[in-house]
């Protein structure tokens, strides 16, 4: 069972670990930069990338010495009792364009158990977190509550990109029609970690992700359970836990009931049941 105090102390470290950050990312922000591809060239990385996470990584290392860093960009480091996911720029394609939707991402988790979580977005200076106490935006606690019914709700989604498409075939596109038939609008943020934090704050109402990884999620899930919404990891279309570790899910606010959205997430994840993960360092 991990403690209040402890988790407590975790969410400390991860705000110190995303302001570390803060002021390197605002000035590279809508500057001139290069970028290179990871897995394909709709993947790609910076330099403030990589800067980003060395930087994150240094803050814990020195806090909490007893710690393993999963990052997006270098893998996994340390051996410790407490695992880090970092995302050091969620979104970065809209980082490397000039689109203010993109966010730093850190989670801790102590035996399995996410414990602590911080979605950071410099561009707007919202800052949402998560302890095992609450859920909080800039220190103010805050309510995820959806819309009842889809027909009035707002889902947030990156899918389907290439990567989906790739997977599913025609189906993620009948898919997409289904969804878009039956919410009254769909988003694509172009960040999965925002697409959490704002259904937590009760901005939208409901997400949907296929191949996901932890760093991308981590911290959200948390954000969202803690402000009373549900988080739904899914792997061949059933339920597993840890969700943060699951490769598909959807996450809705209080008081939604999406029938819909539930059936058309397991149908693909289980239509994709077979597809490879991406390794730690991928996207």
């Amino acid at each position: 069972m991990n403690s209040l105090p402890q988790s407590a102390r975790l969410l400390d470290v991860a705000t110190s670990a995303v302001l570390a950050v803060e002021v390197q990312l605002r000035s590279a922000f809508r500057s001139v930069m290069t970028h290179s591809a990871k897995r394909d060239f709709h993947d790609i990385v910076t330099e403030h990338d990589r800067a980003s996470e060395e930087r994150i990584s240094e803050v814990i290392f020195k806090q909490v010495p007893d710690s393993t860093i999963i990052g997006e960009e270098g893998g996994s480091k340390g051996s410790g009792a407490v695992t880090w996911y970092v995302d050091p720029i969620d979104g970065t394609s809209n980082f490397a364009r000039g689109i203010a939707q993109w966010c730093v991402s850190i989670a801790a988790a102590v035996e399995g158990e996410v414990v602590a979580g911080v979605v950071f977005e410099p561009a707007a200076g919202n800052l949402f977190s998560a302890s095992l106490g609450g859920a909080w935006l800039n220190g103010a606690p805050i309510v995820a509550s959806s819309f009842a019914q889809e027909r009035q709700a707002t889902l947030l989604t990156s899918f389907p990109n290439v990567r989906n498409i790739n997977d599913l075939g025609a189906q993620a596109f009948d898919a997409q029609v289904e969804l878009l038939r039956s919410f009254l609008a769909v988003r694509n943020l172009g960040s999965g970690a925002l697409n959490l934090a704002y259904i937590a704050a009760g901005w939208s109402d409901a997400t949907l992700g296929l191949s996901t990884n932890p760093w991308d999620v981590a911290a959200g899930t948390l954000i969202l359970r803690q402000a009373g919404g549900a988080y739904r990891g899914l792997e061949a279309g059933r339920d597993i836990s840890p969700a943060h570790l699951a490769p598909d899910y959807f996450a809705f606010g209080a008081g939604a009931d999406y029938p819909v959205l539930e059936r058309v997430a397991r149908t693909l994840s289980a239509q994709s049941s077979f597809r490879p993960r991406a390794a730690a360092g991928g996207r």
